[in-house]
């Protein structure tokens, strides 16, 4: 008899009893779901989640294997400021990328697990509204110029619509959501995932808002394992910024999550996409793996 296995899952009873019936949103990025290993891995952790009674909504990008798909067929990318200029054939590629193959083979390995699951993007019952969004001005670092961008079929949200989500985790199924979403004309967008997994979260007033990417968190010195913060209430990550501590790309980091937590969802978590149980030891065990932002 393996004792410590038997200690795991009398560790995981109370997180199984608090969480029944709560509602996890769990954002993939396009590295979590481009190797066929690591992906049949995370279904098994959501495949368990959905299983304990957790109502799990996938949300996922896919930019690494658009891009990739775009270096193939010649359709040159411009990327700003790490913003992708969406034009016209760009769209058409993104489309094909994460409402076709990326959305499918997510649905594909959920299906392995035993788990029925659903294939949405924003788009499909009028579930994100978005608008195009207009020019930015930015600072062009080679010249030191200002100058306008206009990010083509890029989009931002201007309402949630989670009729349709609900509708289909009343039914006991596991949603999986692609980062387009359309305006009431029907024209379609490319949206940021994190930014549709945020805000799809508040809609849901989500007990969790899980981002997998490919650190296991949030750390102070990007350089330094031992940096890493573990816990984090949201006043803390205010006084970080404030005071200095927090530095360079940590800052809208905490920004945002702090944000999402102050408009309701009861913790975010930034964790390993590519780690082995990283998802199940962050939601069942007390020590976690990642970063927690918490009230």
């Amino acid at each position: 008899m393996n004792i410590e296995t038997l200690d795991l899952l009398r560790e995981a009873l109370p997180y199984i009893q608090r969480f029944k019936g709560k509602t996890f949103v769990v954002k993939f990025s396009g590295k979590v779901t481009e190797d066929k290993d690591n992906l049949a891995s995370l279904s098994e952790e959501l495949a368990l989640l959905h299983q304990v009674g957790i109502r799990v909504c996938v949300i996922h990008g896919g930019g690494k294997q658009l891009s990739e798909l775009a270096e193939k067929l010649g359709v040159v990318q411009t990327v700003i400021e790490g913003r992708r200029v969406t034009d016209d054939d760009t769209l058409d590629l993104a489309k094909m990328i994460f409402r076709g193959k990326i959305n499918t083979e997510i649905l594909s390995a959920l299906r392995h697990q035993g788990i029925e699951a659903v294939g949405l993007s924003g788009v499909d019952g009028g579930v994100i509204k978005a608008v195009r969004r207009p020019p930015k001005n930015v600072l062009n670092k080679q010249t030191g110029e200002i100058e306008s961008v206009d990010y083509g079929n890029v989009g931002d949200i201007v309402e949630v619509n989670t009729s349709l989500i609900e509708l289909i985790l009343g039914g006991n199924y596991l949603p999986v959501i692609s980062s387009l979403a359309a305006d009431d004309s029907g024209k379609v967008f490319n949206i940021n995932a994190d930014t549709i997994a945020a805000e799809i979260a508040v809609s849901l007033k989500a007990e969790k808002l899980v981002l997998l990417s490919d650190v296991n968190g949030i750390y102070l010195d990007p350089n330094d394992p031992a940096t890493k913060i573990d816990r984090l209430s949201a006043s803390d990550a205010f006084r970080m910024i404030k005071s200095g501590k927090a530095r360079e790309g940590m800052i809208p980091k905490l920004q945002n999550l702090t944000s999402l937590i102050s408009r309701g969802i009861g913790s975010a978590h930034v964790i390993s996409g590519t780690e082995r149980n990283s998802l199940l030891a962050e939601v069942f065990t007390d020590q976690g793996t990642g970063t927690m932002i918490v009230p």
